[in-house]
């Protein structure tokens, strides 16, 4: 790196900070969840927020990400992925702070673990969660809803909201979760499992309240390198 000035000053430029917020979602009861926190401290003292960490002097901003997963809700191995930058001057009342949202898919079975106990974090629905969360994160909560439901179309991302092993019908019902929108049953099924995503077992689920269906489960490939398959999914009529 070239060696700075003896000239330069950096107190003639104004302060910027930056921060990461973390958006956690999986899907729980049929509808898709975030993950808040109940912020303790000014500014937005006792309003739910995402949860989010300034990023250290010495941190890259995916280690930030990681570090707020490990220590705010003390999970690591979440699948990840930036979201978008916020950076309107008067989003937080403290200074100048631009944030880079990130936004994080779990199996419901491992978000519940990570809440129970904790009474600052909290699941609840996307779509009827407490408004207005602080900051700016409303915007944020719905422009990661947004980029998952259009991932759907190109990308197996809906596999890291489930299980190793999984059932069509669990497939199914972790999009329509996402798309807030009942799918074509038969539609759904053709284009998955022409998909090349997703591979058959050999085994089925155990009884319960349906009949035993095929387990399935992802194929060898990068889940983030999802290719078009082919038509649309069509909603139902």
């Amino acid at each position: 790196m070239p060696e700075i000035s003896e000239s330069y000053d950096p107190t003639a430029y104004p302060p910027v900070a930056v921060t990461v917020d973390l958006v956690l979602m999986t899907v729980s009861d049929g509808q898709l969840g975030v993950l808040l926190q109940r912020r303790c401290q000014e500014p937005f003292a006792g309003c739910l927020a995402l949860p989010g960490s300034f990023v250290g002097p010495d941190e890259d901003l995916d280690t930030a990400t990681h570090r707020v997963l490990a220590e705010k809700v003390g999970l690591s191995g979440a699948w990840l992925e930036q979201l978008y930058s916020f950076g309107d001057p008067a989003r937080d009342p403290r200074m100048r702070i631009i944030s880079i949202s990130y936004f994080a898919l779990l199996p419901v079975d491992r978000l519940k673990a990570a809440v129970t106990g904790r009474n600052d974090l909290t699941l609840v629905p996307v779509c009827a969660h407490e408004k207005p969360l602080a900051f700016d994160h409303d915007a944020i909560v719905d422009l990661a809803r947004a980029r998952l439901q259009g991932k759907l179309a190109y990308t197996p991302v809906a596999l890291a909201l489930l299980p190793d092993q999984f059932t069509l019908r669990d497939l199914q019902e972790v999009h329509e979760a996402i798309l807030a929108t009942r799918l074509n049953k038969p539609a759904f099924r053709r284009r998955m499992l022409d998909s090349g995503w997703i591979e058959g077992t050999g085994e089925k689920e155990s009884a319960g309240a349906f009949r035993p269906a095929e387990l399935f489960r992802q194929t060898h490939c990068d889940r983030s390198q999802g290719k078009a398959a082919g038509p649309q999914m069509r909603t139902s009529d």
